[in-house]
């Protein structure tokens, strides 16, 4: 169900329940663009099912859907249009328009396309773990997950969250990995990398299908590259890519997690049963291998449970000074690079 994940922490104040959630959403529901809309977000039902609810509960794990479309309107055919404005004017005139003129053409030549434009539908998955206290979107894009946490923010009273943030940053230790060759207990190392070099020339190194427990790798790490992206297997269950912002992409279950289960017990609570029963397992074993939870965006310490030995912390950030120079403070945001996978 999920192919992405970007993950938040929500804040302990919030003790928001399933009703509030639904009642919040049911006041901004998706509604296709109108003739001259660019663009129209809000949720719909994630069943699917016209009139159900916006918000699921399935096993006590909450599944939002949120959706948007915008308008396919290609620059060219804009300017196009611009351009055959001005010259109308400029025939009947004898002038050309000025840019203040210029760009109320653009503007009239765009309310005149749009209801021709083609549209672009997207939606997105989320989760709420309200025991783990975590928000899960199904987003490669940093932008797109602002869009959706502020329609959160601003729908539901008291609601506060902060992205996950780690002792150690998911670049420092993943450059510990390879350099000495020891993933984290319950990961495995697989075949796809992307290095980058923190100078001006900003040269990447790309591995794809390709063993990366060679020399050649390390000797990358040694000259300065670090890494952006490393492939990993968790449990022999997902396989996933981790990126230097701490997102995980290309989530895919693998086969022992369908051990047993016909090819009938499909649907949309199974789906939400099998993902969010193996990423809740995953996700606390990602931010162990991390070093443990750090202090949130929100001022707070997180609770004494979710924080790791500072010996266990120290160890791997040494380890990772010593192969580049890596660095292991607080990680930045990542970039808006990616489009989102399809759903399911």
């Amino acid at each position: 169900m999920f192919k992405n994940m970007i993950v938040y922490r929500i804040a302990e104040q919030w003790q928001g329940t399933l009703e509030q959630v639904e009642e919040a959403l049911a006041r901004t529901p998706f509604i296709e663009c109108g003739a001259t809309q660019e663009r129209s977000v809000g949720w719909v039902p994630p069943r699917g099912e016209a009139e159900g609810p916006f918000a699921e509960s399935v096993a006590g794990q909450w599944i939002l859907r949120y959706m948007s479309e915008s308008k396919m309107l290609p620059a060219s055919v804009l300017n196009r249009k611009v351009q055959e404005k001005a010259e109308a004017i400029e025939r009947a005139s004898g002038r050309k328009p000025g840019k203040k003129e210029k760009q109320e053409l653009k503007d009239e030549a765009k309310l005149d396309l749009l209801p021709m434009a083609f549209t672009k539908q997207g939606g997105m998955w989320i989760w709420i773990d309200t025991a783990a206290r975590f928000l899960v979107l199904d987003t490669g894009s940093q932008s797109r997950a602002d869009e959706v946490v502020t329609l959160l923010v601003d729908g539901l009273p008291g609601f506060a969250v902060a992205l996950l943030d780690t002792q150690t940053s998911a670049q420092a230790a993943m450059a510990h990995w390879l350099a000495s060759q020891e993933p984290p207990v319950g990961f495995t190392i697989d075949q796809e990398c992307e290095l980058k070099s923190a100078d001006e020339a900003k040269s990447v190194v790309r591995y794809a299908r390709h063993p990366l427990d060679i020399d050649e790798v390390k000797a990358h790490i040694e000259a300065g590259k670090l890494p952006t992206k490393l492939a990993l297997t968790w449990d022999d269950r997902v396989s996933l890519l981790l990126t230097e912002g701490l997102q995980v992409k290309k989530i895919t279950f693998l086969e022992t997690v369908f051990d047993g289960q016909s090819k009938d017990d499909g649907g949309f609570d199974a789906d939400v049963a099998i993902a969010t029963g193996e990423l809740s397992r995953l996700l606390p074993d990602l931010i162990e291998a991390l070093g443990g939870e750090g202090r949130t965006a929100l001022g707070e310490a997180l609770p004494a449970a979710l924080q790791k030995p500072a010996a266990e912390v120290l160890a791997v950030r040494l380890a990772a000074k010593g192969q580049g120079g890596a660095v292991t403070g607080p990680k930045e945001a990542p970039e808006d690079s990616e489009p989102d996978a399809a759903p399911f």
